[in-house]
């Protein structure tokens, strides 16, 4: 049975460690030039600021297309869209309806005003910001774990918690296909030419369908333990896993093959997001930072500190700012109360 990301617990965490994937790893003599560039840039860009999104822990955060809004979706049922203004994000609305928690949300590839999220509540329900209203609720057979939009916008693929994945037609908002999976399905995804759909799985693996045919393509054995989360870069030239051996591997897109790796965390990886320009990799875990690399060296380029384990983060589509939220807990008044606050990254020291 598959399990949403944010519920992943140490437990998950296998038994084989970097040692076991050492020849991936690749040194290199020292900083590039444009770890040198970022590195100066984040010098004066380090602030984090943290906005109150729901009154409970947030799964999902995620920019739209243009970059003018960050979404968020909680285990308090509903989402929320915050417009980035300068070094600010400003809280727009609250969109209610789903009956349980919103476990992912992803927006539109190429309308900024549409985005769609994922509940447990065996719906998925498409949000218009200009009228905040939802325009359509789709019925699904499972409690939904994950989401993602085609890049030509399209489609809706959703996965549930019985590892069967749902397409949606976005105009229609109608099923045309649904794959029952024998194998744990964790997060799934397109590339970027829209003609395969990726999924990671229990086994660590990663499993290649055609698109739309839904043909097996091929079965990547990526990792030693539960291969978690996939991200495909801007560019077009690479994809990541983020396993429960708590490494993430880069993959060469048209190859096929693993470049290099990435291990300076300690806990299993629930997600990753590559930079507009592709050049920089943010990861994350329960470990109390935020792993930021160089997508060509693996060099270490900057870490994002946190108090708690961070659950999801997302570069934004045109600058370098990280949106991300943690379960953090509002310890003003109950250290168990949940914050419910996303993080943004990446401001001037002086804002």
């Amino acid at each position: 049975m598959a399990v949403p990301t944010a519920a992943m617990g140490p437990s998950a965490l296998g038994q084989s460690g970097p040692s076991s994937m050492a020849p991936w790893c690749s040194v290199s003599s020292g900083p590039s030039r444009y770890v040198l560039g970022m590195q100066e840039l984040f010098r004066g860009h380090s602030k984090t600021r943290e906005f109150l999104a729901h009154s409970a822990k947030v799964h999902s955060v995620a920019w739209s297309c243009d970059g003018r809004r960050l979404a968020s979706g909680s285990f308090d049922k509903t989402a929320s869209v915050f417009l980035l203004e300068k070094d600010r994000l400003v809280k727009e609305n609250n969109y209610r309806g789903h009956g349980d928690s919103v476990d992912q949300l992803c927006w539109h590839p190429s309308n900024p005003d549409l985005f769609v999220t994922a509940s447990g509540d065996k719906t998925i329900r498409i949000w218009d910001v200009r009228t905040t209203k939802c325009i359509a609720t789709v019925n699904t057979k499972g409690e939904n774990i994950n989401i993602c939009w085609s890049p030509d916008g399209q489609t809706i693929a959703v996965g549930n918690k019985d590892d069967v994945v749902t397409f949606i037609d976005a105009k229609t908002h109608r099923s045309k296909a649904e794959e029952q999976f024998k194998f744990e399905v964790n997060e799934i995804s397109w590339n970027n030419d829209n003609n395969m759909f990726f999924l990671t799985n229990g086994n660590g693996c990663i499993n290649i369908l055609s698109y739309p045919e839904l043909k097996p393509v091929q079965s990547i054995n990526a990792h030693p333990s539960n291969c978690i989360c996939i991200k495909f870069d801007p560019m077009g030239k690479y994809f990541a896993t983020g396993s429960a051996d708590a490494l993430v591997s880069l993959w060469d897109v048209d190859e096929l093959v693993c470049v290099r790796c990435f291990s300076r965390l300690d806990w299993p990886v629930r997600t990753l997001s590559f930079s507009h320009d592709g050049k920089m990799l943010a990861s994350a875990s329960e470990d109390h930072f935020i792993d930021i690399a160089e997508v060509e060296t693996g060099d270490k380029l900057w870490e994002v500190q946190c108090e708690s384990p961070t659950f999801t983060v997302a570069w934004h589509p045109k600058r370098p700012l990280l949106a991300f939220a943690c379960d953090d807990k509002d310890g003003k008044y109950d250290s168990s109360r949940e914050a419910g606050t996303v993080k943004l990254f990446g401001l001037p020291n002086d804002s």
